[in-house]
């Protein structure tokens, strides 16, 4: 099969498109043939080494976590999906299996013709059919931490919530849900974006200085600043306030310069806030929408990984056979 490799640690320019051997899949695992699959930070961050012998890959290493596609083989002890389901999820490299919470959604690399995967999580789905695969791959990490945000933030109506990173995978998919809870939605762009981020929901669109930042605001999202750079996010807050990120380090008071406001580090690895199945309803009912800034098709995928990094895009990176 042809797939994205990664041969050695270095940047997304040294990847090519190989003939690789076909993963076949062990008890409790399903092979899945790849429709589409959306980028995330950790596929080009993974193979760049800069986590050190924090995670070791195996080379050749195939990136990829986000898919959607159709099930082609079931292993041994699989009884929810059969050949020839619609599926979707994320599963992250196998290296990550200790990371991957009580159930780890793992597989060998979506960026290919097959990959497989862990059939017993609830990181992975049933796709339905209203939802198309390229709308399944771009939602299923990006909808799934929105989803668990939106549930964390609790959001009352008529709350001023700020999201910073508003423009890619997760913010994209978190605006709709924010502006469906009646929030008043400000949002960090350019003003290349600012109409795309209006249609999705949000009020306002400022730029991406803390001294842009609205003062007083109820409740405060961050999806791309690193967790130690968060005090000017932090003192945008009122008192009592709440903060919610998903990037690390994971924030503390002393991190952020107040011990007044609530602070939410969101990752649900496990699927507690809901999982993959939610994912997919959500979608049906309108209340998640995948923003595709760009595709590409799967022997152009070492550049879609180059781009995701050097070049600005709205929503996901969409890679298809």
């Amino acid at each position: 099969m042809k797939a994205v490799v990664a041969t050695a640690y270095g940047p997304p320019e040294q990847y090519t498109v190989a003939e690789v051997p076909i993963p076949r899949p062990g008890p409790g695992q399903i092979q899945v043939r790849i429709a589409a699959a959306a980028i995330n930070p950790a596929d080009v961050r993974l193979p760049s080494g800069e986590f050190g012998d924090a995670v070791r890959l195996e080379f050749p290493h195939i990136p990829g976590n986000d898919f959607a596609g159709t099930v082609t083989e079931v292993g041994d002890d699989v009884t929810a999906y059969r050949v020839g389901d619609e599926v979707f999820g994320l599963a992250v490299p196998r290296a990550l299996r200790a990371m991957a919470g009580k159930r780890p959604s793992v597989g060998t690399g979506t960026l290919a013709e097959y990959a497989v995967i862990e059939a017993d999580t609830p990181l992975v789905a049933h796709r339905p059919a209203e939802l198309p695969a390229e709308d399944a791959a771009a939602l299923a990490t990006a909808g799934l931490t929105a989803r668990a945000i939106a549930t964390t933030a609790n959001i009352r109506q008529g709350e001023h919530v700020l999201v910073v990173g508003a423009t890619g995978g997760v913010g994209t998919a978190l605006i709709p849900l924010l502006a469906a809870a009646k929030a008043h939605v400000t949002a960090t762009a350019t003003d290349a974006d600012a109409d795309v981020l209006r249609e999705l929901g949000a009020a306002e669109i400022i730029g991406y200085q803390p001294a842009d930042y609205p003062a007083g605001i109820d409740v405060a999202v961050n999806v791309v600043l690193p967790g130690d750079r968060l005090t000017g996010l932090a003192a945008a807050l009122r008192p009592g306030g709440r903060l919610l990120t998903i990037t690390y380090p994971v924030p503390t008071p002393e991190l952020i310069g107040r011990d007044d406001v609530e602070m939410h580090f969101v990752l649900d690895m496990d699927g507690d806030l809901g999982g993959m199945r939610e994912v997919g309803g959500a979608a049906v009912r309108g209340e998640l929408r995948a923003t595709i800034g760009h595709r590409y098709r799967l022997d152009r995928g070492p550049q879609a990984c180059a781009d995701f990094l050097r070049v600005h895009t709205t929503g996901k990176l969409v890679v298809t056979r």
